[in-house]
């Protein structure tokens, strides 16, 4: 058997842009969310692609609907492999209504999870609670991530509301502030209801926001595709299906058709 481990791709080939970071990387980063992989599946995701991959969220409210070993084991694999992973917010909203977050944040940290997700999404929260959130999360040691926009069909980006939302965040501490787009991808935030970018409200936000503070949920290629010829390929991208990962990661380097131009031409 022939030893491979001094082969090495020619870096223009491995990154025609030649601008991605190894990880921990601070400019463009991907989140996967996981909406039920088994161990076997999340393991090949981790052993084929954690190179590529900075964060993994457990969508919604699946976490309780684990096996805690099972749960356990991914939390400790996806650590191991310098990824944050946290419960989707929409779970912090139930025990938000269901008065139970005390519980909740003693759960994950029984459990080891290193990251967490504020979220108004379904619920209404006063800014009073969500600066409480975020300072809590802080305090237990989480790396904080909040998200900014309703998932009701239609809703839209009122800029103004944006704005202060990520100031005061990521005053407060968060890391990012993820823009909604749910799973979909379809009928929200920057997306009209066929999953079509709506240039105009991305162009007001990133004129008015620097753009390492936004995470961009798009979980459809086309909208992939879009954001990185548009915002270039170091833009944080959210919701990426587990399979889709290292198709992304083909797309910011210049490796697909879609995103040629991306890479120097050699002559």
């Amino acid at each position: 058997m022939k030893v491979t481990s001094h082969l090495k791709w020619n870096p223009v080939l491995a990154d025609p842009s030649g601008q991605r970071q190894a990880k921990p990387r601070t400019l463009g980063k991907t989140m996967v969310m996981d909406k039920g992989l088994g161990l076997n599946a999340f393991q090949d995701l981790l052993s084929t692609s954690s190179s590529h991959l900075d964060m993994i969220k457990i969508g919604f409210g699946t976490s309780p609907l684990y096996p805690l070993n099972v749960l356990k084991s991914k939390i400790n694999s996806a650590k191991e492999s310098g990824i944050c992973i946290y419960p989707g917010g929409t779970f912090l909203e139930v025990a938000i209504r269901q008065n139970e977050v005390n519980s909740f944040f003693d759960m994950l940290i029984a459990l080891g999870f290193n990251g967490i997700e504020i979220s108004d999404g379904t619920i209404e929260m006063e800014r009073r609670l969500r600066n409480e959130l975020i300072a809590r999360g802080l305090d237990e040691g989480f790396e904080v991530i909040t998200e900014y926009g309703k998932k009701g069909w239609g809703s839209s980006i009122e800029l103004e509301e944006l704005i202060e939302t990520v100031l005061i965040d990521t005053e407060l501490g968060a890391k990012m502030v993820t823009i909604e787009a749910r799973e979909s991808g379809m009928g929200v935030g920057i997306f009209d209801h066929s999953g079509k970018c709506k240039d105009d409200e991305l162009q007001r936000v990133i004129s008015a926001i620097p753009g390492q503070q936004l995470l961009w949920e798009a979980p459809l290629k086309s909208q992939q595709v879009h954001l990185i010829n548009m915002l270039g390929p170091n833009i944080h991208l959210g919701n990426i299906p587990p399979d889709e990962l290292i198709a992304l990661e083909a797309l910011r380097r210049g490796l697909r058709s879609d995103t040629l131009s991306l890479g120097t031409r050699k002559d």
